[in-house]
């Protein structure tokens, strides 16, 4: 058993593919029409057959409030790996990324949390 797909809940697709590439720097892998949303997803640029991240429009009532609760409580809804976490905090900062915590350590791990402009905190952690 292996993990190659994971989503991502997102309130607008477009915002979310032009934050996830332009400002994180992942890559568009798979774009698929389906009705009045796509199948999207993206992958790391060092990984593009590794884990692909669906940005999943927010199409379900429960979906909106569980979004907006765990955005309210300061929870990020997925992290992501970073090799030098100040810097990767800096350069977010430079591009204008909003963050809740700045980088943190937390024992063996630093982690940092930010917006991602589609109703999502993030985690950036570096081990």
């Amino acid at each position: 058993m292996k993990i190659k797909l994971t989503s991502l809940m997102v309130d607008d697709q477009d915002k979310a593919l032009k934050f996830y590439t332009d400002i994180l720097g992942f890559v568009k892998k798979t774009e698929i029409p389906m009705g009045e949303h796509r199948w999207l997803t993206v992958v790391s640029k060092e990984e593009q057959d590794g884990v692909e991240l669906v940005l999943e429009p927010l199409g379900f009532a429960p979906a909106k409030v569980y979004q907006k609760e765990l955005f309210g409580a300061g929870i990020p809804a997925t992290a992501f790996h970073v090799d030098d976490i100040q810097s990767e905090y800096q350069r977010l900062l430079g591009l204008g990324v909003v963050f809740s915590i700045q980088p943190t350590p937390m024992g063996t791990v630093t982690i940092a949390v930010f917006a991602d402009t589609c109703g999502n905190n993030l985690q950036i952690y570096q081990l």
